[in-house]
């Protein structure tokens, strides 16, 4: 389970606002990414955070009310034709610095899941590979961010039906491929990536 031992050190050598920060949505073929910044109140931290993905949606539910209730919290974007036009690495960076922007209160100090910390960042920062599993701050960041998507993709399930969004998030499922076949290409899907890409270069 994650700890807050990652944030403690920062504390111990004197920062004083430490946010964890993670993205969702590399993966699919359409939809936004999201990325969630999180300042946890180290004297009120709720129990039973975790990597979103290892958690029950009805845990990932309750912890992202508390957390939304008990914690300082910023949400960033990335669209579609910016992750075309920048690449989805350029664009989940993009999405990390808005949900660090989005703060109420600036952090002196980012925890980020991954290897890789978004170049203009000017804040003290570490990269924390599987940061997720590890820091309690990323896991709560990978809470609110995955909850926030998915509803996301929820909406634009309903205005698309078909493609099974609230099911699949836009993941490169077989229901969902099966319906890029049947039923095309929207606004929605993400042209660089080489299934929506492949298709339509196939009927041009």
């Amino acid at each position: 389970m994650p700890d807050f031992a990652l944030e403690q050190a920062a504390y111990d050598v004197g920062f004083t606002c430490i946010a964890g920060v993670d993205e969702v949505g590399r993966g699919p073929l359409c939809g936004p990414v999201t990325a969630a910044a999180v300042i946890l109140n180290p004297a009120d931290i709720p129990d039973g955070l975790n990597d979103s993905k290892k958690l029950s949606a009805k845990k990932r539910a309750v912890l992202y009310d508390e957390i939304l209730a008990r914690a300082q919290v910023g949400i960033g974007h990335a669209t579609v034709a910016e992750i075309d036009d920048i690449n989805i690495l350029q664009a989940s960076h993009l999405a990390m610095m808005r949900a660090i922007e989005n703060l109420p209160v600036p952090p002196d100090y980012v925890l980020i899941d991954g290897n890789r910390a978004p170049k203009v960042l000017q804040i003290s920062h570490e990269t924390v590979v599987k940061g997720d599993a590890k820091s309690a701050s990323i896991a709560a960041a990978s809470i609110i961010a995955k909850m926030t998507r998915d509803a996301i993709m929820a909406e634009l399930d309903a205005e698309f039906p078909g493609y099974l969004w609230a099911k699949n998030a836009g993941y490169p499922t077989t229901d969902h491929l099966e319906a890029l076949q049947r039923l095309g290409v929207t606004p929605h899907h993400r042209r660089s990536f080489r299934p929506v890409h492949n298709m339509l270069y196939q009927e041009k």
